[in-house]
Parts: C-alpha cells; sequence; structure tokens
C-alpha cells in the first residue's frame, strides 16, 4: 500500500481519560473517521507520524464506533508541550508492514505447553496474530482472559490459523471503545 496515498493531516483535542491510574498522565486522540476510513484495517493499526511536530509510531486501538484512538504517552506530551484539553495537528500513515505483536506472558507459557498449537502460532501472519493477542487481551475479566487462552491452544492446536467470532473493530460486538474522557 502506497503510504501516501493512507497518510492523513487534522487537528485533534487531547482528551484526559476518566479513569487513570494514581501518577498516570496521558492522554488521547479519537481520529477523525475520515483519518482512519484511509487505514488498511478497522482493527488494531500501527501508524507513523507526527504529533505537534515530533514523530511517534504508535498502535491505534478501534474505537468500536468504525474509527481508532490513539494513545498519547505522557513522554510525547511533554516532547511537545501538549496537555489534555489542548488542540493538536497530527499527521498519520500506517507503517508499511506491520510490526510483530508482543506476546503476553501468560499466552506464551501457554503456548509453550502446546507444541501442535505453536507450530500453527508459527505459521499464521502477523495481522492474524495481533487478532488472536487482541482478543485475549479485550476480555473484561481475569477468567474469561483465562479461559480464552485456553480456547486459543485449543482451536491453534486444531489447525485454525484465525481467531473466529471476534470482530477486531469492536462495532458489531460493542466490545471495544475509546477510554472515557473527563470534560
Amino acid at each position: 500500500m502506497n503510504q501516501e496515498t493512507t497518510r492523513s493531516c487534522f487537528k485533534a483535542k487531547l482528551l484526559r481519560p476518566a479513569k487513570l491510574a494514581k501518577g498516570d498522565a496521558w492522554a488521547f486522540v479519537v481520529l477523525p473517521r475520515s483519518a482512519s476510513e484511509k487505514l488498511p484495517r478497522r482493527g488494531r493499526t500501527t501508524v507513523e507520524g507526527t504529533l505537534g511536530g515530533h514523530p511517534f509510531q504508535a498502535t491505534l486501538e478501534p474505537d468500536g464506533q468504525r474509527s481508532h484512538w490513539l494513545k498519547v504517552s505522557p513522554s510525547l506530551l511533554a516532547a511537545c508541550g501538549a496537555a489534555a484539553g489542548d488542540m493538536v495537528e497530527l499527521e498519520i500513515s500506517a507503517v508499511a508492514r506491520e510490526p510483530e505483536p508482543e506476546l503476553p506472558p501468560d499466552f506464551r507459557q501457554a503456548l509453550a505447553g502446546s507444541p501442535q498449537a505453536s507450530v500453527v502460532w508459527d505459521a499464521t501472519t502477523t495481522l492474524a496474530r495481533i487478532d488472536w493477542i487482541h482478543w485475549i487481551e479485550s476480555a473484561k475479566q481475569a477468567k474469561t482472559r483465562k479461559s480464552r487462552i485456553a480456547d486459543a491452544c485449543d482451536m491453534l492446536a486444531s489447525g485454525k490459523k484465525r481467531v473466529c467470532c471476534f470482530d477486531p473493530s469492536g462495532f458489531y460486538s460493542k466490545s471495544l471503545s475509546a477510554p472515557q474522557a473527563v470534560d
């Protein structure tokens, strides 16, 4: 895909999440739908670009509304001298090749215990791995996550290379969304 055709430039308000752990200071931006429509997928998508003129690379999360949201780290906020409530200029484009996702330790351990699942995991595409991990990480409860890890190993061991019954955009299942913002 030609990155020039997927480049989006827009202004957006930095939002502060309603639920922040003590000491956290990140913000987020919800992309305009027109910017998301230029991206290659509605699920997790890695982009590179600039925020307030400062370069970054990050993985966008789906917002469940056929768009995406971007978590802006405290270090990027500091680099561009911005804070929640500020309007910032963004320029983004999808990376030429999705980076390999980081395997969560609990899933890594489960795969290590299932040689057949490991073989199929190694034979899947990067995008399929992103979806598998996203499905596991989108569980809201620890017992659901544990069950999804076991199910993933069973499905992979049976030869299934893509997770079934998971909408990586969150639009149809409403399982994914951007954080609630504080006004």
